[in-house]
């Protein structure tokens, strides 16, 4: 999964838990410390490539470096 790479990749130092549930009839949602980030259903689309990691990024992640290997 793209979205979870993503994080995964650039802010590993911070994350402590990633956790994919599998859903039913295409249900796709993103949850920080259980705050709804990016919902398919509410949106109607799938996420862009990079939108989670956007998302991410403006609400948690505001002033935090990248990982840097």
């Amino acid at each position: 999964m793209n979205a979870t790479r993503d994080l995964l990749h650039d802010y590993q130092h911070i994350i402590s838990d990633v956790r994919i549930v599998t859903g039913t009839n295409g249900v796709f949602d993103v949850r920080v410390d259980d705050e709804l980030l990016y919902s398919k259903k509410q949106i109607g689309r799938h996420a862009d490539p990079g939108e989670v990691l956007r998302l991410f990024r403006e609400h948690y992640a505001a002033g935090i470096d990248v990982y840097e290997r």
